[in-house]
């Protein structure tokens, strides 16, 4: 477990504070877009809750797909590692916690995620990682600095068009992802137990 100024790649919950559509009470189109927007969707307060308008959802649900887990180009690790850093920099520790696992997962290391809690601006392990958070900070602040030295710099740091156009995408979907969380209901910690 890692922990930094409230952030933690422990698995936490999360609860709406809307109502949520009880799953016994769902339409028939709305169980199916639960069931194919997230193999836990139908036990998670979130998709319960976005469920209420299932268009909304399902084209939500595939883009998000389609972006975090398309095949080829930017690694899966690397566009989790975006995705820790843009809901680190948006506050969003519900997200941060997910896709710090997720990045943790698919390298077995947390060093880079360490850094990233701690302070994003000065994370990463190779120039390319570090590119990559720099990158993910600035079009998450500063949208309207990036340009053709922005995209430079990732190129130096050897990543191809098609990366960088995956890390754009990822990036700029956990604007909208964090939004939604960190408006629509807040993270559940695990009960510590105390020895």
């Amino acid at each position: 477990m890692s922990t930094s100024h409230g952030f933690t790649s422990q698995q936490l919950g999360w609860t709406a504070w809307l109502d949520t559509v009880p799953l016994r009470s769902a339409s028939p189109e709305q169980t199916a877009v639960l069931e194919e927007s997230h193999p836990q969707a139908k036990t998670s307060d979130y998709y319960l809750l976005l469920v209420h308008e299932p268009e909304i959802l399902r084209q939500r649900s595939g883009a998000f797909n389609s972006i975090m887990y398309a095949p080829g180009g930017l690694s899966r690790a690397e566009r989790e590692l975006a995705s820790t850093v843009v809901s680190r920099v948006n506050g969003c520790v519900y997200c941060a916690s997910v896709h710090a696992q997720r990045f943790q997962q698919l390298t077995k290391r947390d060093d880079v995620i360490k850094q990233v809690f701690a302070d994003p601006a000065t994370a990463g392990t190779t120039p390319r990682e570090r590119a990559i958070a720099a990158y993910a900070i600035e079009l998450t602040l500063n949208p309207q600095a990036v340009g053709a030295a922005s995209i430079d710099a990732l190129t130096q740091a050897g990543l191809s068009r098609a990366e960088i156009l995956d890390l754009s995408h990822a990036i700029a979907i956990f604007a909208w992802a964090n939004r939604l969380m960190l408006t629509l209901g807040e993270p559940v910690f695990p009960s510590r137990v105390e020895a």
